[in-house]
């Protein structure tokens, strides 16, 4: 499992809904942008262990100015989106592969743990919409930008 996590000072994502019309389904405010890529092996447990390492990662400001505080030591929120994309094979020609994607009925269930479990760990949590065309907005703080693996 990948997570793309960025720093953000606020973001929020939109999708179509059942008619088409595009809405905002998740909005923060400071916090985290987690891009999450699931792949063929992955489990729950990939998503307990990516969710509680998006929650503890040292990658906010203390009061020196140091990247040393967590999510939940600043009180940030997190959202959520997936990002299939996460897994593409640029080795060979232009078009990029996604053998090792996982499938949305796979992939679903776990980008949605990790989102339950960054709320059982206390972090506010916002998520984009599963199997559509989102659009994500998002000032990044820093910029820092963080890919975690499990």
């Amino acid at each position: 499992m990948r997570g793309l996590v960025q720093r953000v000072v606020e973001a929020e994502v939109d999708a179509p809904d059942a008619d088409g019309v595009r809405e905002v389904v998740g909005r923060i405010g400071a916090g985290v942008v987690v891009l999450v890529g699931v792949t063929h092996t992955d489990t729950d447990a990939d998503a307990d262990r990516l969710a509680e390492r998006v929650a503890g990662l040292r990658i906010h400001a203390d009061a020196d100015g140091r990247m040393n505080r967590g999510l939940l030591d600043v009180g940030g929120a997190a959202l959520v989106v997936s990002q299939f994309t996460l897994y593409a094979d640029t080795a060979r020609g232009r078009r990029p592969s996604y053998v090792d994607a996982a499938p949305p009925e796979q992939a679903e269930p776990l980008i949605d743990r990790v989102a339950v479990r960054l709320g059982e760990l206390g972090v506010p949590v916002a998520t984009g919409r599963f199997r559509t065309h989102m659009r994500v907005r998002l000032v990044n703080d820093g910029p820092v930008t963080i890919l975690l693996e499990t």
